[in-house]
């Protein structure tokens, strides 16, 4: 591209080098928010990453600190305090955040199997807590280390759009977090702060793995996908990537799709 002048423009390239980033839901190498972590490491980002417990600290950190990460901490959502935690220590480590990666969702076995009818009153406060609530937590604890503005990132599915069969109480779910994403983004975009989903086809994941018949629901994605192949976390990582860096500044309140397109085919 040409400037005013007839000059080359310098080519842009994505550098992540000097950003600060918390990035939630990693399970194991296969989950959403590993490819992502993966992907802003290798781009030069600073990373501080959770894990669920002590069962899946095991798995969580050699990870971790793979990526190189300085702060390494417990957070499940659903503890008091461990939420807040994970940013006290954010704030005394580095003193400020650029960006937040939340990649967690949890629904009741019966409830996730069972008709969005017959969900219990207890079972649908527990997922909204956990999958959609705690976004809000993040965004409300993020936002004071956001000082220089910052992108703050979920994970949907197709599901919070359209009925998947077998997605079950998700759906409802995920439409909220969509939907909270938009006004975050409308509440928080004055102080430069960026609210983004991202909504991959389905993926193999250990989360994935409590879908009632989700290996027809993989193969029915790849047939009707117009690339006729589903996402990976590697093209999870990459976009994210993107998303969070400064080339995607005036990208905010919109959910983002990764499926080969199968989100366009009825």
């Amino acid at each position: 591209m040409n400037g005013t002048n007839g000059a080359q423009a310098p080519l842009q390239l994505l550098d992540l080098r000097g950003k600060k980033g918390l990035i939630i839901g990693i399970a194991n190498e296969q989950s959403i928010a590993y490819g992502i972590a993966r992907h802003c490491d290798a781009y030069g980002a600073e990373l501080a990453i959770t894990y669920l417990n002590e069962k899946s600290e095991k798995y969580v950190r050699p990870l971790a600190e793979g990526l190189h990460a300085p702060i390494i901490v417990p957070c499940d959502v659903r503890v008091d305090g461990e939420l807040e935690a994970v940013f006290e220590a954010i704030k005394e480590k580095w003193g400020r955040l650029d960006f937040v990666i939340h990649s967690i969702a949890f629904a009741n076995r019966e409830d996730l199997h069972g008709r969005v009818t017959d969900c219990s009153r207890d079972g649908f406060a527990l997922a909204m807590d956990v999958s959609c609530h705690s976004f809000l937590r993040c965004a409300k604890l993020a936002e004071p280390l956001m000082t220089n503005g910052g992108c703050l990132m979920t994970v949907s599915f197709y599901g919070g759009r359209k009925v998947v069969e077998h997605y079950n109480v998700m759906g409802p779910v995920k439409a909220a977090l969509e939907s909270a994403t938009k006004y975050l983004a409308h509440e928080l975009g004055p102080k430069g702060i960026r609210v983004l989903a991202l909504s991959p086809g389905p993926l193999k994941t250990r989360a994935a793995s409590g879908i009632d018949r989700f290996d027809e629901l993989l193969d029915e994605a790849a047939a009707k996908a117009p690339t006729q192949q589903l996402a990976d976390i590697n093209d999870c990582g990459s976009f994210a990537a993107y998303l969070v860096s400064d080339l995607a500044k005036s990208v905010t309140g919109t959910t983002l799709f990764i499926d080969g397109g199968a989100h366009i085919v009825g």
